[in-house]
């Protein structure tokens, strides 16, 4: 049984009060380790110390490129333990084998691309005044303490997107990572314990909504950085309110795969399946909405029902299973209701809806494809998080368009075409923050990740991730030094 502790200011401490908390695999409910549980007091611990760490100037005094340079260790560190942290991830989340090996190279890549961005100077000088008048700059600083609480779908990928652009800005940062997931999260503390950075800048703890709370509300935090679902970003953007704290909110998605008539349906609908069923559906980009025309409308369901039948579903460790558990029994129960949801709607169950055969111990969902599905559905317009995926059919071009923005949420979208123009004037039509053309889920780190609507405030990654995490101050420098020839002169201040 494998047992972690808390990680406060440089320390690895039992939680104040001793409780402790059971990481569970999803795959056969086992409980594989004991974590730690932090308390309202241990949090508070974490964020003093944090706080503590950012005033004294330990972290943000430091040049650019020490800073980098730090960063670099965690990354290297991260690739010389991928093998254990994706092991430890496949247990805690149920991602495959074939998943999780690309999500410990992203994290790695994350981790490099902002050791990089770290040496970029984010000050600038503005062109506003005549030579001999004025000088005026922009200084960007970093922002203080951030709070960051991240979701249990891609634990250690989003651990990166949090504290690698936070430490590049110059910030010290608390860490909660989702309790389903938070062994990875701990495990990474081991790493960054044995690098260069100093104690209390980067403090990871474990705990539920309780924790949450207080990282939004305490008054020495100055930032807080959430991903997570739309209802939870509700609830911290109200928190963070009450003091004015800057906040980035990463949400949900229902996001729409629109092919054209004009697309090659081989690559499409292996690209729409894709969009929908990686991760079991576990994404806030996942392309769960699919739009067709009559054109092509029935063929594609057909190639996605021979496409799902083909998925093999089975434990996570192996290197040839397609489709693993969903993350918990919790999110089985909510992914099996919204299915009986859509049975309820009318939408036509296709294939799968229900437990694979034999898989009934751990917490599995078979993909389900629906077809026949009224964008007004249920199914359509909230976010399951699980293996469904929804065809809608469309009367044309101008329609799939009006269906795909017909939706709260404008994170992703995506156009499969031949014709790269028409796809483009369609992609420029689509209210989101991401758009793929004939292709899905690729996000590259120096390219800011974010949404529209209530698909959240703000964006991640590139050098907007940093700017992010940055407060900016405009100095004016006044090099007329003769009062007289002040603009003020004569206006307010009485003359001799």
């Amino acid at each position: 049984m494998l047992e972690y502790k808390l990680y406060i200011n440089g320390e690895f401490k039992d939680a104040s009060d001793n409780a402790v908390m059971d990481a569970v695999n999803p795959y056969d409910r086992s409980v594989f380790a004991k974590l730690a549980k932090a308390s309202i007091n241990d949090t508070k611990s974490a964020i003093l110390a944090a706080r503590e760490a950012f005033d004294n100037g330990v972290w943000q005094a430091k040049k650019n490129e020490e800073r980098s340079a730090v960063i670099k260790q965690i990354a290297d560190k991260i690739k010389e333990n991928s093998a254990l942290l994706q092991e430890l991830e496949i247990k805690e989340s149920g991602s495959t084998y074939k998943k999780s090996k690309d999500d410990m190279f992203l994290t790695y890549r994350a981790a490099s691309t902002f050791a990089k961005l770290a040496l970029t100077d984010l000050n600038e000088t503005l062109d506003i005044s005549k030579e001999g008048v004025s000088k005026n700059l922009l200084i960007r600083e970093p922002i203080g303490v951030v709070s960051a609480i991240i979701p249990w779908n891609f634990p250690l990928q989003m651990a990166m997107w949090k504290i690698a652009p936070a430490l590049a800005a110059g910030c010290t940062i608390v860490l909660k990572p989702a309790p389903e997931t938070s062994v990875s999260a701990l495990e990474l503390a081991k790493i960054i314990d044995s690098t260069d950075l100093p104690k209390g800048v980067v403090n990871i703890i474990t705990g539920d909504a309780e924790v949450g709370q207080e990282m939004v509300t305490n008054p020495l935090v100055d930032k807080v950085a959430f991903t997570g679902s739309t209802e939870v970003g509700k609830i911290i953007m109200q928190n963070a309110a009450a003091s004015v704290k800057n906040v980035t909110l990463e949400l949900g998605g229902k996001s729409a795969s629109i092919i054209l008539d004009d697309a090659d349906l081989e690559l499409a609908v292996d690209g729409s399946a894709y969009a929908g069923y990686f991760h079991n559906g576990q994404c806030c980009v996942a392309g769960s909405r699919l739009i067709l025309t009559n054109k092509n409308y029935d063929e594609v369901v057909d190639r996605l029902k021979a496409k799902l039948a083909k998925m093999k579903i089975g434990n996570p460790m192996n290197k040839d299973t397609d489709i693993g558990p969903m993350v918990s029994e919790k999110q089985q129960k909510r992914v099996l209701d919204y299915i009986e949801i859509g049975k309820k709607e009318g939408a036509k169950l296709v294939y799968g809806g229900g437990v694979p055969k034999g898989f009934e111990t751990g917490c599995f969902v078979e993909p389900t494809l629906f077809a026949d599905v009224d964008n007004n559905m249920k199914i359509a317009q909230e976010e399951i998080f699980g293996p469904v995926l929804a065809v809608i059919k469309a009367k044309d071009e101008n329609d799939a368009v009006r269906i795909a923005n017909a939706s709260s949420f404008g994170l992703a979208g995506g156009v499969w075409s031949k014709d790269n123009e028409r796809a483009l004037n369609v992609a420029k039509k689509l209210r989101a923050g991401t758009v793929w053309i004939n292709e899905w889920h690729l996000l590259n780190d120096k390219a800011p990740f974010g949404g529209y609507k209530q698909s959240g405030v703000g964006r991640e990654l590139g050098i907007e991730g940093i700017k992010a995490y940055t407060e900016i101050k405009h100095i004016h420098i006044d090099e007329v030094l003769d009062r007289k020839k002040k603009f003020w002169y004569n206006v307010t201040i009485p003359q001799d």
